[in-house]
């Protein structure tokens, strides 16, 4: 895991938690970094390991959550040929591969609890054994874990092992939100900015103007860091004056063409969608509350059976009606014959 990412910052917060990560580098211990997504976790796992006596040693990364249940363990431990189907040859696993060096568990919040038991006694005795082998084998790996999770609340709920916990959490570096890290935004900003503009070959960096610059601090980031990156980039490569740059779109999915969804989450059809968002019709009735209260009922039960696409007991569920109900109320509306 080689980064071209740096570590910025030089918020107290983000500085006490690198220092505490620094102070851990050296000790032969396991450490759990634990840290909302995009606040640098990998980063600091890198750190970790280079600043560690293993810094010339392998550092192998698995990411717990890419991977099926099933394939966790085989990853993990490897596997000999014929293990299973579709083992045609023998693999080692990332502990093997890790020998000597740093291991990163990413994601570790989300292994199963077969695979902590089998991750307990590679971290107690330092010993793995491949899917389909008797004879273990001596691993020498230093363990540092990452997750986004409050993993005492997990064993709690019973769903992690408390003595797993116990034994990886010697050291535990927990990085601070960019919402908490005061001061970093326009560092931050400035440094992604300027690596853009370097990118896309100007020559002149012109900065972010006042405003643009105020609408990215009173931001909250929940995507953090990565987020940010992201937001600063493309508000870079968008702009095409030489003047600072004044126009910044935090949701790269706002659009008033986006599709709209019905319940369910299944797109609507083009059709549908016109029909659903169509003004009411207006006629030339009386303005009575009865007669608005009628024309309004009308409207809505029409907008109502067009989102989902004409089935009744869709309809009906989503008005909070029963099937007769609805059936009733489209008959005094004359939506349907009598007989339909």
């Amino acid at each position: 895991m080689e980064r071209t990412t740096q570590v910025i910052g030089q918020s107290g917060p983000f500085l006490d938690a690198l220092e505490r990560a620094s102070r851990a580098a050296a000790l032969d211990r396991p450490v759990l970094v634990i840290g909302e997504r995009g606040t640098g976790k990998e980063l600091v796992a890198e750190r970790l390991h280079r600043l560690s006596p293993r810094w010339d040693q392998p550092l192998v990364v698995m990411n717990c959550a890419a991977l099926p249940e099933t394939l966790i363990e085989a990853e993990l431990f490897g596997h000999e040929a014929g293990a299973f189907t579709g083992a045609a040859k023998a693999r080692v696993g990332r502990f093997e591969e890790a020998h000597g060096g740093t291991l990163f568990l990413d994601e570790l919040g989300t292994l199963s609890m077969a695979a902590q038991d089998r991750l307990l006694r590679a971290v107690e005795y330092g010993e793995v054994t491949r899917i389909g082998s008797s004879r273990p084998l001596r691993v020498n790996v230093r363990i540092v874990a990452a997750t986004n999770e409050h993993l005492p609340d997990k064993v709690a709920r019973h769903q992690f092992r408390a003595d797993l916990l116990d034994r990886l959490s010697f050291e535990v570096v927990t990085l601070p939100p960019l919402r908490a890290r005061t001061g970093d935004v326009p560092v931050l900003a400035e440094h992604y900015g300027r690596r853009m503009a370097s990118e896309m070959g100007r020559l002149d960096w012109p900065g972010f103007s006042r405003e643009a610059m105020a609408e990215l601090i009173a931001y909250d980031w929940p995507g953090n860091v990565r987020e940010l990156r992201n937001v600063v980039e493309r508000a870079v490569y968008r702009w095409e004056r030489d003047t600072p740059i004044d126009a910044i779109e935090f949701d790269p999915f706002q659009s008033p063409h986006r599709p709209r969804t019905v319940a369910g989450g299944a797109p609507v059809a083009a059709e549908t969608t016109a029909t659903a968002t169509a003004p009411a019709e207006t006629t030339d009735e009386p303005g009575d509350f009865k007669s608005r209260t009628a024309r309004f009922e009308r409207d809505l039960l029409k907008k109502a059976m067009a989102e989902h696409r004409f089935n009744q007991r869709a309809t009906a569920d989503a008005l909070g009606l029963s099937y007769d109900q609805l059936r009733h109320a489209l008959k005094r509306h004359g939506l349907i014959s009598a007989g339909g």
